[in-house]
């Protein structure tokens, strides 16, 4: 525990995409790991107020928070290393610092003054990264800043960690630098002159960096480290090799044999212990080590990116280790998927998942699916739009109502079996205006939600607008969907299950966001261990 918060800033340089959220959040898990209480943070140079609407192809999967922020989907693996909610303050974009400011302005709150990126901005910038801090239930804030520096957009976050050193004083902050040191196949060498570039650009904008995290490919030697130290004014064990792991889940060992704690703890001037990673460890043991394999279908429309399933391809990893089971999760494009080929695309698999998201590109491909699972008594997992999919498919085919469909994607359906939720009509704008964050949801003890959760009430994190359509829910059920979970207070219909299958689930909710290390989510776990029944079965 400490007196004061102590803040470490984590920016990038050379390239994009080296990893800087999976650096911060494996030394937040091991200073977690030694008592402290740790938190991180993502600053977002990006214009938009959030990523709410941004397209998958463009900034990837958009992950939901507790109270209901759509986020950056680094935070993702914050909670996943640390097993600790995370919220609104833990996501700020450059968006919402101007508009925050802008606000202020039309307010009158500057007195008339000009107002300007420095100070007001900066400012603003300033008190978003200590409000984690100043609340009292961290002793060590992780600031991840977006980008790479000498980015146009990401100058006033330098400038805004400059005068934050300067204002805190020394010992109560350190900055990481994380770089490429690139490997010339061609001369046969690794390279540190991108590093000491990229170091220079950070000392142009007043910022020295305290640890240099190089990522690479090749081991770097003691010469190189020693080389890179000199040049770069910072202490040789404060050069840490990131060396390409085989999972994500590698990095905070690698990490604490490099030493990355000690020196961040030495330069903030407080005690280092021996982290406890034994429950970690235990983690990485059982999915080293997996005694079955299954294959899993994961359906959607955004599967060439990983990073747009990126909570559900971690949840796998999580529910396999936790049944010490390999899955392999095999990519379909539902917009290719047709009744010529499905037999050949999903026959061979033990588990299919049909994914999130929205509008009407390839939904018929995921009807088609739906239906091919259901019939053939396939493990089956709809999430969201997988639910509704789900839905739509049994009005279709078992209830006779052809031309069933959602009035997403179609407004003139004769059967709206999915409609749009009251609360949404009306609603223009398109940003964070869905029904968003945790809501209760009340289970039916005759079901295999329950038999999951083994409780009556869950609370789950949501992210869209159309809900089960009730009038058709009796129509529904005396065919066979049973609805098995529905929010106490609306009615709104959030589990639906087929007990004529062996394991057939659609949920309106998103399960993928809470699944971590710590806590495979129990979802997860009964569809991978349904898969592996199946599979045994075959």
């Amino acid at each position: 525990m400490t007196t004061n918060p102590k803040y470490i800033f984590v920016t990038g340089g050379v390239s994009s995409s080296l990893g800087k959220g999976i650096i911060a959040a494996s030394l937040a898990k091991l200073l977690q790991s030694q008592g402290y209480r740790a938190t991180i943070q993502k600053l977002d140079p990006y214009i938009n107020i959030d990523p709410g609407t941004l397209n998958p192809y463009e900034h990837g999967e958009c992950y939901v928070t507790d109270d209901g922020a759509e986020t950056d989907l680094d935070l993702g693996h914050y909670e996943r290393f640390l097993n600790v909610p995370t919220s609104q303050a833990n996501n700020v974009t450059t968006g919402r610092i101007y508009q925050s400011v802008i606000d202020k302005e039309r307010r009158g709150e500057f007195l008339g003054k000009t107002v300007q990126v420095i100070p007001h901005i900066t400012d603003e910038i300033k008190r978003r990264i200590q409000i984690l801090g100043n609340s009292g239930d961290y002793d060590i804030v992780i600031t991840e800043i977006g980008g790479t520096v000498g980015d146009i957009e990401s100058l006033p976050y330098i400038e805004a960690v400059r005068q934050l050193e300067w204002d805190l004083g020394e010992h109560n902050t350190c900055v990481i630098h994380l770089t490429l040191v690139p490997y010339l196949s061609a001369a046969g060498e690794l390279k540190t002159k991108p590093t000491q570039h990229s170091v220079k650009t950070l000392m142009e904008s007043g910022v020295q960096a305290d640890i240099l995290v190089c990522r690479t490919e090749h081991k770097l030697s003691d010469g190189l480290k020693t080389k890179l130290a000199r040049f770069c004014n910072v202490k040789k064990e404060a050069v840490i090799e990131s060396i390409d792991a085989s999972t994500i889940y590698d990095v905070p060992n690698l990490m604490l044999e490099e030493g990355l704690d000690k020196v961040v703890l030495s330069q903030l001037k407080l005690k280092s212990s021996v982290p406890d990673l034994s429950r970690w460890n235990e983690f990485l043991k059982r999915h080293k080590n997996p005694k079955s394999e299954v294959t899993i279908g994961l359906i959607g429309k955004y599967v060439e990116l990983q990073d747009s399933y990126k909570s559900i391809l971690e949840a796998f990893i999580h529910a396999g280790a936790e049944n010490e089971v390999k899955v392999n999760v095999e990519p379909i494009h539902s917009e290719y998927l047709s009744e010529s080929n499905i037999e050949f695309k999903l026959g061979h698999l033990d588990g299919v998942l049909v994914a999130p998201g929205f509008g009407e590109r390839g939904i018929e491909g995921k009807i088609d699916a739906v239906r091919f699972v259901r019939e053939h008594n396939i493990p089956f997992l709809g999430i969201c739009l997988g639910m509704q999919m789900a839905v739509i498919e049994y009005a279709r085919n078992v209830l006779k109502l052809p031309k069933a469909n959602s009035v997403e994607m179609d407004e003139q359906t004769p059967d709206p079996v999915i409609n749009l939720m009251a609360s949404q009509k009306g609603v223009v704008n398109k940003g964070g205006t869905m029904r968003l964050g945790t809501w209760d949801c009340q289970l039916d003890k005759e079901s295999i939600a329950y038999n999951v959760y083994n409780s009556e009430l869950i609370t789950e994190r949501h992210r869209h607008r159309f809900e089960l359509n009730n009038d058709y829910k009796t129509k529904l059920e005396e065919a066979g969907m049973k609805a098995t979970g529905f929010n106490p207070e609306t009615g709104l219909v959030e589990i639906v299950e087929i007990p004529a299958n062996d394991w057939f689930v659609g949920v309106q909710y998103h399960p993928e966001y809470k699944s971590t290390v710590k806590s495979p989510h129990p979802l997860f776990v009964a569809f991978v261990g349904a898969a592996l029944k199946y599979n045994k079965k075959k």
